[in-house]
């Protein structure tokens, strides 16, 4: 087994990871978060809003602060700047922390929403060390290719899955010269790869939220894919699936062939 689907650094940032990453955006309870911590998660990306989290982090990181990777953002606004500094002195106020190690402006959909102004101000953050690295979270590909041939982002994050796979020609291709961290999120497609889609027969097989997690692992490109369990159960699933290590060709064959599916039956929502 490649013991690289399961540990790796992040990118440029030099963070050892583990390549399953967590969100408490569901509410999974405390129990879950700590669970999670206990088995070897240990990339955490909060909110501040998420306060079962928010409590977690603040708990662990007194005692442990070098084992845990953190990461938070900003939403751009669409209508205007985020106050990007007021928004870190919150977060670090909220877990009791000196530095955030990964903060991202979220929701850069186009190149607008990412001006000169907010890149420099993201890199004073970094340069006062209340950030270690920072990048955008965006569903604008091509734009974030761009941005990662410059070298001009620490660590992006992106929607990448079965049904989506555009970073597979748009973002992964420009990586290799500058090595900035890549975090996928929504391996299930909001659930949408775990239903049958219009076509699909009805006693065909249908993926597992592993298998989805297990897909977008199985490209070496993705440094960290966030799961975000509702409870203890769905973490120990997901836990259990990880634990598999990656897709077989035919298991990858099917997961491509069911993501066009799901894709092409809901361009509404891509």
């Amino acid at each position: 087994m490649n013991p690289d689907f399961f540990d790796t650094v992040l990118g440029k940032t030099g963070k050892k990871v583990c390549r399953l990453g967590l969100s408490a955006t569901y509410r999974p309870g405390r129990k879950a978060i700590y669970k999670a911590l206990d088995e070897g998660l240990n990339f955490l990306f909060f909110f501040g809003v998420d306060t079962q989290m928010t409590a977690v982090l603040r708990d662990v990181l007194r005692s442990d602060r070098e084992t845990y990777v953190v990461a938070t953002g900003a939403y751009n606004l669409g209508w205007g700047h985020p106050d990007l500094r007021r928004t870190v002195e919150k977060r670090l106020r909220q877990i009791g922390a000196d530095q955030i190690d990964v903060f991202l402006l979220l929701g850069v959909t186009k190149e607008s929403h990412f001006p000169q102004r907010t890149r420099e101000e993201l890199h004073h953050l970094r340069e006062e060390g209340k950030v270690g690295a920072v990048g955008i979270s965006t569903h604008d590909r091509k734009f974030a290719g761009r941005l990662c041939s410059e070298g001009a982002l620490d660590v992006v994050m992106m929607r990448y899955n079965a049904a989506h796979r555009g970073a597979e020609q748009d973002i992964f291709p420009y990586l290799e010269r500058h090595n900035p961290g890549v975090i996928s999120f929504t391996a299930t497609r909001w659930r949408y790869l775990l239903k049958r889609p219009r076509g699909w027969p009805r006693e065909g097989r249908l993926p597992t939220p592993g298998m989805c997690y297990r897909f977008v692992l199985s490209n070496p490109h993705v440094h960290v894919c966030l799961t975000a369990p509702r409870n203890v159960a769905q973490l120990e699933e997901n836990l259990a699936a990880f634990r598999r290590g990656p897709l077989g060709a035919e298991d990858m064959d099917f997961m491509r062939r069911f993501g066009d599916a799901v894709h092409h039956t809901k361009r509404w929502f891509m």
